[in-house]
């Protein structure tokens, strides 16, 4: 079969997927050139088109097919940017010996988890629960109903190092199907069993003794070394650090908001930091920050741009304002689409080999820099002769580095006899260089679908930035993504969809896309002020709740009601790689209701708490995000009016100083006196009498359901955002 490149492939490809027109000369199946995952969207499902696999998507026809034929269903899960995915995929779904016996043998199935993450959470559940382990790519073995008795991750082609082969595995699972399955089906329908556990209800309520529990939690797991939290692999988990920061501004525990220091300086150094373009790679194999895995995810970028925005308000310190900065123009610049959408991902591997885009070698330093320059950042990016970065399949050093520094640049200045602002100023000049060297390189692949629920976070983290770093381009950049979504990525029934690729949106939405998305329109309304942000942000939170709310049991499913081609329907709660759909909620639910004085959503929100109580309360700090929330709701929070002409230079001085202070438990609206005033009124009724002061810009502050006057004085405003 031919190669098949797709808009996102790296240069290197030469061939093309079938156009429009050649595609519809397709017979159904692919042809004897591809197989059914050529008519998909997907990127990852499009790098399979070719495989000797006889590859279907996930839909009713497969699986009647699968019942028809009387074969189990061979299901890999994966994702564009996954190393192993493409390990998996040369070594044994290239080869026609392994894929001669899976065709034989089942219906095979290939899922992209981020179009499809209900189905990959319903599966990875398994799996954790059979093997103790989970991770992609995933195997699961499927009745034809769907239900699993198989799970895995990754398999090699022959069995090594007491990992079994699929040229083994297969033979014998085949061999069960046939002979033993009663034994099979009876193990499918304890699985099933386990699954449907998590939608039993909660006993209890989540009090302010959880919080102080997650910060010891946090802090015994604390690496007082290079920050961050256990041993390798690390992971940033911005997440936890958003909440420590918030538990240290309630508490008053310094050492909560030391961790969270230590740690974004220490991966700002590090090489899971792209010290020439700017991004942070997904996580580190080490426990230094030194060696990542050199994928860039797109909710990685924004969850860490919140961070690093909320510790700079919380400190006042430019280095984290900086380092936000950076990773927004690292987005702009490489994962936004003509049309304003933010793209998801780009891979670790270019040419075949991880990580080669982003290493270097001394040589190439002193052909470039020439001797003074390359002798200068060699020393301060740490590069070796022989090389820091080692393969980690052979385990031996590759002659190429990583680049990291030791310290920030103008701590390392005094050293090499120059100021701290000229050492920056050199390295500006020199990484510019070095970037534009290092673009004409065979760059690793993109995944360009855009997904409705990590614009949403994209979308919260630049309005986030916009209004502290008081920069409108990222105010427009949230804008023409929020735009964008809210264009292309709802149906005709104004229900919202995942994916949008090719000019074609499609696939069901999930909890996540809706709270994401809520999420992104609050945070980009309290930055432009524009109320039809705030009127998207209430409208689809009521059609979230309206879609996946437990009645029974309280909580939101992560899947719609009506959904029919999973065999569970799960609630989820962790805040893992991203935070979970619940726990956003909460805190969309919460800040609703405050904005419009709606105490039913924020009794909603409570119910969330309560019904995951009994689950997060043994280890709240793997519901962080969680708890975030729920500090909202349980400490001291604060609802603010401003009101005042919107072109007035007194407005602008009483919204920027009301941005750069650290108050994360508050919720702002901005009243116009123009028209736009009438439409805030018409969605927080409570704000119609609130009007200017002799027609200046009025502060309106509202401490724990209780009001203090206005004033027009920005200095009493922050005295009484302090009280």
């Amino acid at each position: 079969m031919k190669s098949i490149n797709t808009a996102a492939e790296n240069e290197s490809s030469s061939s093309s997927i079938p156009g429009a027109d050649q595609l519809r000369l397709l017979p159904r199946d692919g042809g004897s050139e591809y197989n059914r995952l050529v008519f998909e969207k997907s990127p990852y499902l499009l790098q399979h088109a070719t495989n000797p696999v006889n590859w279907h998507p996930w839909n009713e026809e497969t699986f009647q097919k699968a019942k028809d034929q009387d074969k189990p269903v061979f299901l890999s899960i994966g994702y564009s940017t996954c190393h192993w995915c493409h390990v998996m995929e040369h070594e044994s779904f290239e080869d026609p010996q392994v894929a001669s016996l899976i065709n034989l043998n089942f219906i095979p199935i290939k899922v992209d988890r981020e179009e499809r993450p209900d189905i990959d959470q319903i599966y990875m559940a398994v799996c954790q629960a059979v093997t103790g382990t989970g991770g992609w790519p995933l195997t699961i073995i499927l009745t034809p109903d769907r239900e699993p008795f198989f799970a895995g991750t990754y398999f090699p082609k022959e069995s090594r190092f007491g990992r079994t082969g699929l040229m083994e595995l297969i033979p014998k699972l085949a061999e069960l199907w046939q002979n033993m399955r009663g034994e099979l089906l009876e193990s499918a329908d304890q699985i099933l069993s386990y699954l449907r556990q998590d939608s039993q209800p909660s006993s209890g309520e989540l009090n302010k003794e959880i919080f102080d529990k997650a910060y010891q939690q946090l802090s015994s797991r604390f690496d007082s070394v290079q920050g961050g939290f256990g041993s390798a692999p690390k992971f940033p988990s911005a997440h936890n650090l958003v909440f420590l920061i918030r538990y240290w501004y309630h508490s008053g525990h310094d050492h909560a908001l030391e961790m969270v220091e230590k740690t974004l300086q220490k991966i700002r150094l590090g090489g899971i930091f792209d010290q020439i373009g700017f991004g942070f790679h997904r996580y580190s194999t080490d426990p230094n920050w030194l060696l990542p895995h050199f994928e860039k995810m797109l909710y990685d970028q924004a969850m860490l741009v919140m961070a690093y925005v909320e510790v700079y308000q919380a400190t006042g310190k430019n280095e984290y304002a900086q380092t936000a900065r950076e990773i927004l123009t690292y987005v702009l610049r490489d994962m936004t689409s003509p049309e304003g959408g933010f793209y998801s991902a780009e891979d670790a591997d270019s040419e075949g080999e991880e990580g080669l885009f982003y290493l270097w070698t001394p040589a190439e330093f002193r052909e470039y820099l020439g001797d003074e320059g390359s002798d200068l950042f060699i020393n301060l990016l740490n590069l070796e002769e022989g090389g820091n970065f080692t393969d980690e399949a052979t385990k031996t050093k590759t002659g190429k580095n990583i680049l990291y520094l030791n310290k920030p640049l103008d701590e390392l200045a005094p050293d090499i006899d120059l100021s701290g602002n000229q050492l920056v100023d050199l390295w500006n000049k020199t990484r510019q260089m070095l970037f534009g060297i290092r673009e004409k390189r065979i760059h690793p692949m993109k995944d360009d679908k855009i997904l409705t629920d990590w614009n949403g976070l994209m979308i919260a983290a630049c309005a986030k930035a916009a209004s502290v770093l008081e920069e409108p381009l990222y105010a427009m950049a949230a804008k023409n993504a929020a735009d964008f979504i809210w264009d292309k990525l709802r149906g005709e029934d104004g229900k919202l969809l995942k994916r949008y690729r090719d000019g074609e949106a499609g696939l069901p939405a999930h909890l996540d896309d809706y709270a994401y998305l809520v999420w992104g329109f609050l945070e980009l309304y309290e930055a432009v002020f524009d109320p039809v942000y705030l009127q998207r942000a209430i409208d689809l939170n009521q059609m979230m709740l309206s879609e996946f709310w437990d009645d029974q049991n309280g909580g939101l499913f992560f899947t719609a009601a009506g959904q029919a081609d999973l065999i569970v329907r799960k609630k989820e709660i962790y805040d893992g790689a991203v935070p979970s759909g619940n726990s956003i909620a909460a805190f969309n639910l919460l800040r609703i209701g405050r904005m419009t004085a709606n105490p039913e959503l924020e009794e909603k929100a409570r119910l969330i708490g309560s019904a995951f109580s009994d689950q997060v309360t043994p280890v709240p700090m793997g519901y962080t995000q969680l708890l975030s929330a729920m500090i909202f709701a349980l400490g001291s929070t604060y609802e603010v009016v401003i009101t005042g002409d919107a072109e007035g230079d007194d407005t602008k001085s009483m919204l920027d100083a009301l941005n750069s202070a650290y108050i994360p438990n508050k919720v702002t609206l901005f009243r116009p006196i123009d028209e736009k005033g009438s439409i805030i009124d018409g969605l927080a009724e409570y704000t119609a009498n609130q009007n200017s002061i002799d027609g200046k810009a009025t502060a309106y502050v509202c401490k724990n359901y209780t009001c203090s006057a206005p004033t027009t004085d920005i200095n009493e405003m922050l005295n009484l955002l302090q009280a």
